[in-house]
């Protein structure tokens, strides 16, 4: 269970609330659940609303610059507006469907390091800013996200580091407005071809679109980017050889550029 306490929404002796999940562990196509219990102040309060939903971090690129926002999705409303009397206690559980295309915040086992994911709790009351809680959950890989992972591992691909980027890719039905992408470097079998692999996963119920962008060194110094896309069925995966697969694939970008 994870506990977190938002207080003092009207400052000192205002009311509190605390989430509590009931399991922090998911994979994309999972329910996460909970309750939240508030408890009033030492005053009464007009409560507008409690609402929930997961929230990422996210990269925006505007013009020239970039910056980051938290991007809030699958959001749930728990309760309109109503009075909470001094010392008054309520209970509302609640539940959140996980998207299939939500990142990935766990790989191999360990934390993703550059992405989290989680259940933010935002509680609106009359005349005082709205207080937002943020408990973070763990997204752990489809099966079928995780034997990608692995192949690339097993090909000598080091992992460096995650982030999601507001945007849509082309080509790929997507459902949240950005994707994650999974930045590797390659071993020493493709080191003189590629500077860094990232991988993006968008995923729903019966299958995973797995879109791959090479950071591709030409024999002048300089790079340019590649993409390559391909399905990978949510069950029935087990039966190919991925990193034969893979490597086919990354032979061949390179040799296009006169590598191998």
């Amino acid at each position: 269970m994870v506990f977190k306490k938002l207080l003092g929404a009207l400052g000192v002796g205002g009311p509190s609330i605390e989430t509590i999940l009931h399991n922090a562990n998911v994979r994309p196509g999972d329910v996460v659940t909970g309750d939240i219990h508030l408890q009033g102040g030492d005053n009464s309060s007009d409560i507008i609303g409690i609402n929930v939903a997961l929230v990422t971090r996210v990269e925006v690129e505007s013009g020239d610059s970039e910056y980051t926002q938290n991007e809030k999705y699958a959001k749930a409303h728990l309760s309109g507006a109503f009075q909470l009397a001094s010392g008054a206690r309520h209970s509302f559980p609640f539940q959140l469907q996980v998207p299939w295309e939500t990142p990935l915040t766990h790989m191999y086992g360990t934390p993703l390091r550059g992405t989290t994911v989680g259940v933010a709790t935002e509680l609106e009351v009359a005349r005082a800013v709205d207080a937002t809680d943020l408990d973070p959950i763990a997204v752990h890989p489809l099966p079928a996200q995780e034997r990608i992972l692995a192949a690339f591992s097993n090909l000598g691909f080091r992992f460096v580091n995650a982030d999601c980027e507001k945007g849509r890719i082309h080509g790929v039905n997507q459902l949240l407005p950005f994707y994650q992408e999974i930045e590797f470097h390659p071993g020493h079998n493709y080191a003189n071809a590629f500077k860094q692999l990232e991988v993006t996963f968008v995923s729903n119920p019966h299958s995973t679109e797995v879109v791959l962008e090479l950071d591709k060194r030409t024999m002048f110094g300089d790079s340019h980017d590649t993409f390559h896309r391909f399905t990978v069925p949510n069950a029935g995966f087990e039966s190919a050889n991925w990193e034969q697969q893979l490597d086919g694939f990354l032979q061949q970008a390179g040799r296009k550029r006169g590598f191998f």
